[in-house]
């Protein structure tokens, strides 16, 4: 008998959600560092956290990470919840790609092209393995961090521009890994079905068991019987339906 609850958690070890919390952590930090306004009268730079850009870019980045996390861990119940909150995060970050995309424009500047060296340069970066243990949060956050230092020499220089180019790589990266998992979640849906499907199933189970012990043996194939309703009354029909016919009057059940 199948597992009632699929496995959930275990977003830890997802690349996906690696790079979504480098996403999280460098878009608060480019907001902090760039999204500035000139007082006019100090002349003093300064940032405003409650401005509508920070906050939106701020919000989709967290979105992006956090449903990740919910999407992770509603998958023992409904694999149609974990598709649609993996489907969120992606358009989260797909929001903030678009945040990112701008900034750059509204400096009379291009995004990279893919073909440009800095492009291929932080697009050849690969993400180690998750090494985890028993001590998750930790060493994901170490992980997350030692990830992050990969990207160092683009996420730490002082043109804006050439940051915020990374970022839009590294936010492509983290959706084409969603959209592989929302694939990968559909199909094991179709294989296995969700909570909700092996939940009937398993009850159908137990009431054929429960059935069974109850019924007596078809006299054709010795299978066990089960109780069915006709206009003539009830009988005992066989549990191979339609393969065997055999039947057997409910009365003479026990003699």
């Amino acid at each position: 008998m199948p597992p009632l609850f699929d496995k959930h958690g275990g977003f830890r070890r997802l690349h996906s959600f690696t790079l979504a919390t480098i996403v999280q952590i460098e878009t608060l930090r480019f907001c902090r560092r760039f999204l500035t306004f000139d007082h006019r009268e100090t002349g003093t730079k300064f940032y405003d956290p409650k401005g509508r850009q920070y906050d939106q870019m701020a919000q989709a980045a967290r979105s992006g990470r956090q449903n990740i996390i919910e999407g992770s861990e509603r998958s023992s119940t409904s694999k149609d919840t974990e598709m649609k909150l993996t489907d969120v995060a992606r358009a989260s970050l797909s929001e903030l790609r678009g945040d990112f995309e701008v900034f750059i424009l509204d400096r009379n500047q291009l995004p990279w092209s893919v073909h440009s060296p800095e492009a291929k340069a932080v697009n050849a970066i690969s993400l180690d393995p998750a090494p985890f243990s028993d001590d998750l949060v930790h060493e994901s956050a170490k992980h997350a961090i030692e990830q992050r230092r990969k990207y160092s020499p683009w996420l730490d220089a002082d043109d804006a521009v050439v940051v915020a180019n990374a970022m839009l790589i590294i936010i492509g990266r983290a959706l084409n890994m969603l959209k592989s998992q929302i694939e990968a979640q559909g199909k094991a849906f179709e294989e296995t079905g969700g909570f909700s499907e092996r939940l009937t199933t398993r009850r159908i189970e137990v009431r054929d068991q429960q059935q069974a012990a109850d019924s007596p043996d078809c006299p054709q194939c010795g299978k066990s019987m089960r109780r069915r309703r006709s206009a003539k009354g009830d009988f005992w029909g066989c549990s191979a339906f339609p393969e065997c016919k055999g039947t057997r009057p409910t009365e003479k059940h026990g003699n």
